[in-house]
């Protein structure tokens, strides 16, 4: 199962909700790509080596593609969780993904596959010319984060025709507070797939801190969790969480124009 995350305006904190998503994944042993063109935060707040991560996996992707490499080229932080971690520097994160985009992309779809795994990628903000995209097109679902503000509202609604070509289930997750999930949906004319609280005492952890409040009692990790069981449920449906509901698709009611799509 191969799920990308990204937002589209903004930093409404992607890196922090794919990890609380993975630690409170309902299944299997999930693991983290860090992709973020931008460059990543997981060595520094982890205080991770800088190999193996996603340099190290470009470079061996060129040589070979195999459902191992992912694994090879990951660490572990301090709770347990499977990471690829970006390097720091954007420009070295670029030209990593741009030979794993070219010549590694199968080796993480590939990673993606068996029925028990779950790999998230986190792409940072996405766009049609992100280095990142082909990593998660065509991936099972494409998580796009935002906060409920005009600002970024209205930066989603400019690729709501968009992102449907790249994945078969895209979906809408709030982040914070702002306007609230019914007016969204309401002006966007789109369905919200699930929303993450502005939890600083449950993100710490995430974040490399020392204290925090554990994940598994947090608000953020109460509903990451929601949202993962949910993500899981709609992909595959044959086998859903035991009170989940089907996570909602963007493909619905697609607006055909910027306007009036903004909460006003």
């Amino acid at each position: 199962m191969l799920v990308g995350v990204c937002s589209v305006k903004g930093s409404p904190g992607v890196t922090t909700a794919t990890l609380a998503m993975a630690a409170r994944w309902p299944v299997g042993d999930p693991l983290v790509i860090e992709a973020d063109p931008a460059g990543g935060d997981l060595a520094a707040r982890h205080r991770l080596a800088s190999s193996p991560g996603l340099v190290s996996l470009a470079a061996a992707a060129r040589r070979a593609s195999n459902t191992e490499l992912l694994n090879e080229h990951s660490q572990r932080l301090p709770g347990g969780l499977r990471v690829v971690p970006g390097p720091v520097a954007a420009e070295q994160a670029r030209a990593a993904l741009g030979v794993l985009t070219t010549r590694g992309a199968r080796t993480v779809h590939a990673g993606a596959g068996p029925a028990d795994a779950a790999v998230l990628v986190d792409v940072g903000r996405l766009d049609s010319s992100s280095p990142a995209l082909p990593l998660v097109r065509g991936a099972e679902a494409l998580v796009v984060m935002a906060r409920p503000r005009a600002d970024e509202l209205s930066h989603v609604a400019t690729l709501l025709g968009e992102i449907p070509t790249w994945t078969k289930t895209p979906g809408l997750v709030l982040i914070g507070e702002g306007y609230g999930r019914a007016e969204v949906e309401r002006e966007l004319r789109v369905p919200v797939m699930g929303t993450l609280p502005h939890d600083s005492s449950g993100a710490a952890l995430l974040c490399g801190e020392p204290q925090g409040r554990p994940l598994e009692k947090s608000a953020l990790g109460r509903a990451a969790a929601r949202l993962a069981r949910d993500l899981v449920a709609h992909i595959q449906p044959a086998a859903p969480s035991k009170g989940s509901q089907a996570a909602a698709a963007v493909t619905t009611q697609v607006p055909s124009s910027g306007n009036g799509v903004v909460p006003r």
